[in-house]
């Protein structure tokens, strides 16, 4: 990932054909200048509103803002702050999202804005979503022309939660849709069932940031609560390629016990959801040392009682190929070429076995 620097806009002007919008440095007053009305929203008395876009539902008198700090009551409206900023971007590998069962191999266009709706204390973008950054405003037919540019696929939303830039990003998934290309969210899952409904039919993929199975370990170190997150999963399995990252630190949330009920309650869901065990290190406010190999090892294990795919992420060396869960055929290869060996028509071509990938 980059942020976005000065620097930088020569590159992007270059790709676009020197059709780089003015880019300009932001501050809260100076990302108002540009605000659109938000969605999901319902006006109250005294020029109160109310957010329904995420399960905080926040109440916002007028001039103040909302927790995820992108949207604000001008005079009895609610305006989104972020729309259409961009503070980072990058042409990732597919498995950076990480996706592991869509599209093996590819690249795509990642962009991110700034603002979230939950505030874990041990954010690994901490600059982007808490910090003014600098900005850039591109127009659509830019973000278009990048998401086609150097082999990607599509555009992935992440960075920051793209929930919280639900206007853009609707406005830009549609048009990606039109042009044949894919769209990912990496997502924290806080958000409402209706928005989520309205985005999902353009979504391809999601990678969604299960924290833990503890509700304590959500209220206390991420100020949320964990059964939206779930109904997401739940909501966005039936609808869309799902693939799940849970980040382990050591005597927080990597108890056995917790791993066995986390993997158990994805399994419910669908057996043959990804999940990948991140490994911590630390950051933001959060100084706990970086997890032990073994445990995530350990979890690793656990897991697979109950899911196809278990994977482990943030670790060297370690074999994160695909493999049949049937028969253990080696189905993908990611040591060097990250490419399809063994899958046909959506099977594995020795027993037969249906795997959940998508190539």
């Amino acid at each position: 990932m980059r942020n976005i620097q000065l620097r930088d806009l020569e590159l992007i002007d270059t790709i676009n054909n020197g059709q780089l919008a003015e880019n300009y440095l932001s501050s809260v007053e100076g990302r108002c200048s540009s605000m659109k009305e938000a969605k999901y929203y319902k006006k109250g008395k005294d020029k109160e509103v109310y957010c329904v876009l995420c399960p905080h539902y926040c109440k916002i008198n007028d001039g103040k803002i909302g927790k995820c700090r992108v949207r604000k009551n001008v005079d009895g409206t609610l305006y989104t702050l972020n729309y259409g900023k961009i503070t980072s971007y990058a042409y990732d590998p597919i498995e950076k999202k990480p996706l592991y069962h869509f599209y093996p191999g590819s690249n795509i266009f990642s962009v991110g804005s700034f603002g979230c709706n939950l505030a874990c204390d041990f954010c690994q973008n901490w600059e982007i979503v808490y910090e003014q950054s600098l900005t850039i405003d591109m127009s659509d037919e830019e973000i278009i022309s990048l998401a086609k540019a150097k082999d990607s696929i599509g555009i992935a939303f992440t960075y920051n939660e793209p929930s919280i830039w639900l206007e853009y990003v609707l406005n830009i998934s549609k048009k990606i849709k039109e042009e044949g290309l894919k769209n990912i969210l990496v997502t924290n899952g806080y958000i409402n069932q209706e928005p989520l409904e309205e985005l999902l039919p353009y979504i391809d993929a999601m990678n969604i940031d299960l924290k833990s199975i503890n509700n304590f370990y959500y209220k206390h170190y991420c100020k949320g609560t964990i059964e939206p997150v779930l109904r997401t999963i739940e909501l966005a399995a039936r609808n869309t390629h799902v693939e799940i990252t849970t980040m382990l630190i050591d005597n927080e949330n990597s108890s056995l016990e917790e791993i066995d009920t986390l993997a158990k309650r994805i399994g419910e869901i669908n057996r043959s959801i990804p999940l990948h065990f991140s490994r911590y290190y630390p950051a933001y406010k959060m100084k706990n040392p970086p997890t032990k190999i073994e445990v995530l090892i350990e979890a690793r294990n656990i897991a697979k009682e109950y899911l196809d795919y278990v994977y482990i992420g943030n670790v060297w060396g370690i074999d994160n190929n695909t493999y049949c869960p049937k028969c253990h055929e080696k189905l993908v290869d990611r040591t060097l070429k990250r490419e399809v060996l063994s899958i046909e028509d959506g099977k594995c071509k020795k027993c037969q076995y249906k795997i959940n990938l998508i190539y």
